[in-house]
This record gives structure tokens, C-alpha cells and sequence, in this order.
């Protein structure tokens, strides 16, 4: 892993950007990068067709199909709280905040299954940097949008909406936490979480909240909408961890989707998803086993 790496993607401003144009947006090749993973990526079609965003409904097809006419434009997040500079950026700044990335990463589930996903964006750090979070930021809290208008699954009460996640703040400003706002060179789809979402590699899915409209570095651990549905099911941290079960299933294995036969039900799962000599060194002191 390169040393100064953030410092030298902020130099980089000649990098190409998904570009705003008359139709909403078209992307354009991201550079690549040394965080990417050597796997081979899950297909386009199983990556935008088998997806978790309750928002859109509980069934894997569900967010293609609820989700189509999804309007991602004109789009806000507001970014406050515990930070020198807060303000409300448009996603026309996002996009120019800094050169996009194609990060090609593992994404593990706590259903049990995976994929390998090339996503464009830039590392959350990015955006940190523009507000300066203050000392007295300990956390950083995303919020989802909640649109019943537009999102069928907020009519139900499958949770507490707004949809709400949060990490640590040397966890968000780890280098690979990603902003994602595409992914295998094309606009994110609206069914994976665009305009924009959170990517966390190390994590089950989850924390990765999608459909971003509020961002706040705050004081305390914020309260997240599956640990305050389910707290003996899905904890605060819930790094992948093949060690530490699911109260109702296995975490040691996982079903790549698009493996076929032996390997669906074999593949082996890697601790904090094959990111542990990047982010092992977070939790130093810790119970590993308490992580979930």
C-alpha cells in the first residue's frame, strides 16, 4: 500500500470523473487503483439484480424492480455536527471533490453470501478533509434518505426509517472507506444505492448505507437501525469474522454469487474480509470475538 496515498489521489486532478451532463450523469473511466483486489468481479447483472435495500423492498429483485424511476436528482447531503466547516454539498461538488477511483472490492454479506465489486469512487477521507472534523468527533453517523413516495419499503415498518449506520472516526478515515458513486464504470444503479453510498470492504453489508443524504461526525456512538431492530443479531462494528456465528447460522463459510456447484458452498471466509492487514491494527486490544 502506498505511503501518502490520499495525498497523492488529491494531487492527481487531472484524473478522469463521472461528468454531469443534459440526461443526469455519464461516467467516464475512473483510474485504477493499488487498493483493488486481483478476484474476479461478480457480473454487472448479478451485482444490479440480487440486492439488500429495504427501502425498495425485502426480496432480492425487489430494489431493480421498486427502484427505476428513483429520482437521484437534484440531490443533497448535509455534512454537520462535530466539525469546523459544516455544510450542505450538491452532488454536482461531490463529484468534483476528488479524482474517482475504480476500488475492486470484496463484499461479504451477514446472509452468508459475497460478491467482488468494482465500485468508482474516492475515499471518505476526502470529504472529511473539506470540514474538518473537531476533537471532539468520535464518530460519524449516515443517514439514508426515507422517501415513501418514492420507496415502497418505507411504507413498512421492516425498520426504524430513516435507515442510519455509523463508524468510528479512524474507521471512516481508513483509506479504504470509500464514497461510492459508480460502479463497473457506469453510474451507480438506483437498486445499489445511488447517487451516493458508503463502502466499507471489512464490514458485513449493512454498514455500507446506501442513498446518502446526511452525514454527521458526532460526540458518541450514534444508534444504528439494525443494532436498535436486533441488537442480539447485528452489532455496532459487525467486521466480517469467521469465528463469530450469526445467533442463526454459520459466519465460517460464504456463497459467492456466480460460483457454481462445490464452490457456492465451500468458499472459506476470510477474517475482516480479507482486509485484516489494513484494518486489524483498528481494534488493537480488543475482543475480536465482542466485534460483531
Amino acid at each position: 500500500m502506498p505511503a501518502g496515498w490520499l495525498a497523492e489521489a488529491s494531487a492527481q486532478a487531472a484524473a478522469p470523473t463521472l461528468t454531469p451532463t443534459g440526461h443526469g450523469l455519464t461516467p467516464l473511466p475512473a483510474r485504477p487503483s493499488a487498493w483493488s483486489t486481483i478476484e474476479k468481479p461478480t457480473s454487472h447483472r448479478d451485482v444490479t439484480s440480487y440486492n439488500n435495500f429495504y427501502e425498495f423492498g425485502t426480496g432480492k429483485d425487489d430494489p431493480e424492480r421498486n427502484a427505476r424511476h428513483f429520482k437521484t436528482r437534484p440531490w443533497t447531503v448535509e455534512v454537520g455536527g462535530e466539525v469546523a466547516h459544516a455544510r450542505t454539498f450538491d452532488l454536482d461538488e461531490l463529484l468534483r471533490l476528488a479524482p474517482m477511483e475504480e476500488r475492486i472490492y470484496r463484499m461479504r454479506c451477514v446472509e452468508g453470501w459475497s460478491m467482488v465489486i468494482p465500485w468508482v469512487g474516492f475515499s471518505f477521507a476526502e470529504l472529511a478533509r473539506r470540514v474538518e472534523p473537531t476533537g471532539q468527533a468520535k464518530y460519524v453517523e449516515f443517514t439514508s434518505l426515507a422517501d415513501p413516495r418514492q420507496m415502497v419499503g418505507v411504507n413498512r415498518k421492516v425498520l426504524d426509517w430513516p435507515y442510519t449506520e455509523g463508524l468510528r472516526l479512524d474507521e471512516a478515515m481508513n483509506p479504504l472507506t470509500l464514497l461510492g458513486f459508480g460502479l463497473y464504470g457506469e453510474v451507480l444503479p438506483n437498486q445499489n444505492g445511488a447517487p451516493v453510498r458508503l463502502v466499507v470492504p471489512w464490514k458485513y453489508g449493512f454498514k455500507s448505507a446506501k442513498s446518502l443524504v446526511r452525514i454527521r461526525f458526532v460526540r458518541e456512538q450514534p444508534q444504528t437501525s439494525w443494532l436498535r431492530s436486533a441488537p442480539q443479531e447485528y452489532g455496532f462494528y459487525a467486521n466480517v469474522n469467521p469465528d463469530v456465528d450469526h445467533p442463526r447460522w454459520s459466519q465460517a463459510t460464504e456463497r459467492r454469487i456466480g460460483d457454481d456447484g462445490f464452490l457456492q458452498k465451500k468458499r472459506r471466509t476470510l477474517p475482516f474480509n480479507g482486509y485484516a492487514e489494513q484494518v486489524a491494527s483498528l481494534y488493537t486490544g480488543m475482543d475480536l470475538r465482542r466485534l460483531f
